[in-house]
């Protein structure tokens, strides 16, 4: 493991010839990089008047840490202090290894928090005003180009307020920027990672929001209502993964939950309806397939064929009892 970071901090070394020659993107910005203390999670939310910014800021690894890197930004904040963190070494470490390799560390801004919950950030000297951080307790708030200098410790406040998942707390920090004025140039893209507590090897795996607004006139409720459908999907998919080890009311309680947070969505329901229906509970499924056919009757069509590859009791009474549900054509 030592080799392993004497190495890496080596090749660090090399970085300010690189970086010194390189055009940086000047996407300026809030953002906010935190660790949940009850589950372990780690996440970054950001928004900016830039196109985007989800692909450029962010950087998360579950078990590791969380860094947004931005103003002229550095892309390879992000993967380098990943690996420093990774290697063993704490938020602030792996900043200011960073900061002490780079030239043009006096225009960069940067926030990072580890595993532990350390938060660490850097406003350079050169960062357009308004430009600041606020530091608290498992996050790091960052913001520069703002039109008021009070707009990072709103995000805090907001963060530290907020009940709920670390994505609810997140989300309510960048609102919390935009009632305080936000960027002086506007609004354009957002975007929110959020990864488990502890790695399972497979970072896609580790994800549990993953949301990008490249291009929107109001971006952050447009990501406010994108992070609603992730939490039912994440219901449905827990539902699903019960299903497959044939727990069924285990199950039905998944669904039940996705279909509650977005009641529009006829794929919500059809689903626990097939489960229900599957299990026996043929008459609780039923105003279930009622609603999803007034919905769209192509539902009507997609039924009979499961039975064929196994995602349904292959009983014609059955398909033909819940199909005389649908709307008569007129």
């Amino acid at each position: 493991m030592q080799k392993r970071i004497s190495t890496f901090l080596i090749a660090l070394v090399t970085i300010p010839c690189l970086w010194a020659g390189e055009k940086t993107r000047p996407v300026h910005t809030y953002s906010i990089v935190a660790f949940d203390k009850s589950t372990g999670e780690l996440g970054v939310a950001v928004q900016s008047h830039w196109f985007s910014v989800g692909s450029v800021v962010p950087w998360v690894e579950a078990g590791v840490g969380a860094v947004a890197t931005q103003s002229f930004v550095e892309p390879s904040y992000g993967p380098l202090g990943l690996e420093l963190m990774r290697a063993g070494k704490s938020a602030e470490e792996s900043l200011a290894a960073l900061l002490k390799a780079d030239k043009n560390e006096a225009s960069r801004q940067v926030g990072m928090v580890d595993a532990r919950g350390k938060a660490v950030a850097h406003t350079g000297k050169n960062c357009i005003p308004e430009a600041g951080h606020f530091i608290g307790d498992g996050f790091s708030c960052q913001a520069n180009l703002m039109l008021k200098n009070t707009v990072w410790k709103a995000m805090a406040r907001a963060f530290e307020t907020t009940k709920g998942e670390l994505v609810d707390r997140l989300l309510a920090a960048l609102e919390a920027a935009e009632q305080e004025g936000g960027d002086i140039r506007g609004k354009q893209s957002a975007a929110v990672i959020v990864v488990k507590g502890k790695s399972s090897g497979v970072w896609w795996k580790d994800r549990i929001y993953d949301l990008r607004i490249e291009d929107h006139p109001n971006p952050v409720p447009e990501l406010k209502r994108l992070i609603r459908l992730n939490k039912a999907y994440n219901h449905m998919n827990k539902g699903d993964e019960f299903l497959t080890e044939n727990k069924v009311a285990e199950a039905v309680k998944e669904y039940t939950k996705g279909m509650e947070i977005y009641p529009d969505n006829p794929e919500m329901i059809f689903w626990p309806a097939v489960t229900l229906a599957s299990s026996g509970k043929v008459e609780e499924s039923l105003p279930l397939f009622r609603k999803v056919f007034a919905m769209d009757p192509n539902w009507t069509v997609l039924l009979p064929r499961l039975p064929k590859v196994g995602q349904f009791p292959d009983d014609k009474k059955l398909i033909q009892k819940i199909l005389a549900l649908a709307p008569k054509k007129k």
